[in-house]
């Protein structure tokens, strides 16, 4: 692993159990086995190192796919929605902790390209492609209802250690349920 990457992954490491103010470019730099200056003439600042690793991380998180042509839309959905999740969880501290620092530095997260903006824009196509070949019966906006459905998946990925009380013990299972209602939203029957 060459010097840059080091630095990149020790940098977010930190910023998922510290935020940015407890991510010290000492922290970053002992963490990497360098010293201070190296990060400065790696990155210039540490907000731009900071922002290089978190957008890294973002990017990290690969998006299931949704098939162009819509054959079956329950089991296409399901699927992509639990997987989807799934992937989600495993970047929750990155979200959590980028979610809890948006308003004291919103210029440390990535413009634009997150999982979530990404997996609403696929999701909203493929709704728009249920229209079109006439798999849906409801009126609806592709995009809000896309964004209502991303947002009840990565409500679930990121909360669901804090609030157990408000899950069932069946991830996937809950995932699939809020889909069966989605579904019945838009007006697709099996």
């Amino acid at each position: 692993m060459d010097l840059r990457e080091k630095i990149i992954r020790a940098a977010g490491r930190l910023f998922c159990e510290c935020g940015v103010r407890g991510t010290t470019t000492r922290r970053i730099a002992d963490e990497a086995g360098v010293n201070e200056v190296t990060l400065f003439r790696q990155f210039g600042t540490k907000e731009e190192l900071l922002r290089e690793a978190i957008g890294r991380t973002w990017a990290a998180v690969d998006l299931p796919g949704l098939p162009d042509v819509p054959v079956s839309p329950e089991s296409e959905l399901t699927g992509w929605a639990v997987e989807f999740a799934d992937r989600l969880r495993v970047a929750a501290p990155l979200i959590r902790t980028s979610l809890g620092e948006f308003e004291q530095n919103p210029g440390i997260l990535p413009h634009g390209g997150s999982p979530t903006a990404r997996a609403a824009g696929a999701l909203a196509g493929y709704l728009d492609q249920l229209r079109r070949r006439g798999f849906t019966s409801a009126r609806f906006d592709s995009r809000a209802a896309a964004a209502g459905m991303v947002g009840a998946i990565l409500s679930d990925a990121i909360t669901r250690d804090g609030q157990p009380d408000m899950y069932t013990d069946a991830p996937e299972a809950d995932i699939r349920e809020y889909m069966t209602i989605f579904l019945r939203g838009i007006g697709v029957t099996a």
